[in-house]
C-alpha cells in the first residue's frame, strides 16, 4: 500500500491538528508534521493544504517579520477550523475502528 495515497486522504485532519494548539508558519507547519512521523509529506501539499484550508474559512492568517529572512505567514485555527477538526477527528476515529475490526477478522 502506498502510504502517499493516505496521506493524500488525511492531511487536511493532520494539518487541522498540528495547529490545534498553536499556530505555524508553513515551513513550522511541515516540520511539526514530519516530527509527528509524516516524514514522506511533500512541501507543495502542505502549502496548498494551508491555502485550500484558509479559502475554505476554517484558518485565520497573520503575517509576523523575521530575524531570519522574509516575513512568514501564520495560520491559525478559528471556530470553523475547530469544527471541522472535531468533525473530520470522528470520521477517522471511526474509519480506524472499522478498519481495525476488519483487519482483525481477515487475520483470525
Amino acid at each position: 500500500m502506498d502510504p502517499s495515497q493516505l496521506l493524500k486522504g488525511v492531511l487536511d485532519l493532520a494539518v487541522l491538528a498540528v495547529l490545534r494548539d498553536a499556530d505555524g508558519y508553513g515551513y513550522d507547519v511541515l516540520r511539526r508534521l514530519r516530527s509527528a512521523g509524516l516524514e514522506d509529506v511533500a512541501d507543495a501539499s502542505v502549502y496548498g493544504t494551508l491555502r485550500r484550508l484558509f479559502a475554505a474559512g476554517a484558518l485565520t492568517s497573520y503575517v509576523q517579520p523575521s530575524e531570519e529572512g522574509p516575513h512568514r505567514k501564520y495560520y491559525g485555527l478559528n471556530k470553523t477550523g475547530r469544527d471541522l477538526l472535531a468533525q473530520s477527528t470522528k470520521t477517522w476515529n471511526h474509519f480506524a475502528d472499522t478498519m481495525s475490526v476488519l483487519l482483525h477478522e481477515e487475520a483470525a
